[in-house]
């Protein structure tokens, strides 16, 4: 008689097996970038024999852990294609971990809950010049399996790096978003201060244009109520970053206006055009007579002198 009891009802049995960890630019052969700006590993081609051997959940996820430091992360597989006895992981996910390049690191099989919500906090202000950050974070999750709270990861976008601290997930700490329907949100990044604050700041400081005074002229420095004076105003920025130019704003002087003498004999539906004539007085000798100008009255030279 043979029993059939443990044939359906196996007990999971969990990888767990201790590598020496890599960064992904000592992998062998041409630089793998999709390795860099994602959050999954390379193992060796052993660890697949092994995983295929046991009752494991699928998709394969797996628990990071540093022998030395106890710091924990999570991460899913690329490939099975890694020298034996050695793993690749993400140069973040490395220093998320306090790992040096041969250090050694604990990978454990695991099973995560789906993501539900996450929130992210960029560890720039840059972040704020993408048009779009959602679908571009949306973009760049498609080469994660999982995230664990109070990781830093890094994504690619226009040639640059963004790094995104994970703040919270939800319904635990560390989540899978594989398939999921996901909400995200964002906290103000590192270094961040609101416009409203600072301008309320910037006026409870002295300004420049306060306190002068200038006798240029004989006119007052400060321009009063009455006469609108351009360009005298605070610029500021929609993304609000702080001005390139900090310095002292330029004085402008009041000029005194000038008034004209009314027509008086203005009729409706007319039109007069106004020019200037000089002055028709008579010079006081015949020397001062301005000459009038004749084209072709000058005279010639040579450069043969003649005989």
């Amino acid at each position: 008689m043979f029993s059939f009891n443990n044939m359906f009802n196996e007990p999971l049995r969990p990888f767990n097996t201790v590598y020496r960890c890599f960064s992904v630019s000592m992998l062998p052969g041409s630089w793998r970038q999709d390795v860099e700006r994602g959050g999954k590993i390379i193992m060796p081609p052993s660890a697949l024999d092994h995983l295929t051997r046991l009752n494991i959940v699928y998709p394969m996820l797996f628990k990071l852990t540093n022998v030395a430091s106890n710091r924990i992360t999570h991460c899913g597989v690329l490939e099975f294609v890694a020298d034996e006895g050695k793993v690749y992981l993400p140069y973040w996910m490395m220093r998320n971990l306090l790992l040096d390049e041969g250090s050694l690191i604990r990978v454990e099989s695991t099973s995560l809950p789906v993501a539900t919500f996450s929130k992210f906090q960029p560890q720039s202000v840059d972040f704020l010049d993408i048009t779009n950050p959602k679908a571009v974070l949306e973009n760049a999750l498609r080469n994660f399996a999982c995230l664990t709270s109070g990781d830093v990861i890094a994504i690619g976008y226009n040639d640059k790096v963004f790094e995104l601290c994970v703040l919270e997930t939800k319904p635990g700490n560390a989540v899978t978003i594989i398939e999921c329907d996901m909400n995200v949100e964002f906290a103000p990044p590192v270094g961040y201060k609101d416009p409203c604050e600072r301008t309320e700041s910037v006026d409870n400081e002295v300004s420049p244009m306060d306190d002068r005074s200038s006798d240029v002229g004989g006119e007052e420095a400060i321009p009063s109520e009455d006469n609108f004076i351009a360009f005298t105003g605070k610029g500021s920025r929609l993304d609000g970053k702080s001005r390139a130019y900090t310095g002292p704003l330029p004085t402008v002087f009041r000029m005194p206006p000038k008034r004209g003498i009314p027509d008086y004999g203005f009729q409706l539906g007319t039109l007069r055009f106004i020019r200037t004539q000089k002055s028709k007085e008579a010079p006081a000798n015949d020397e001062k007579k301005e000459k009038v100008f004749e084209a072709f009255k000058g005279q010639g030279n040579s450069l043969v002198k003649k005989k």
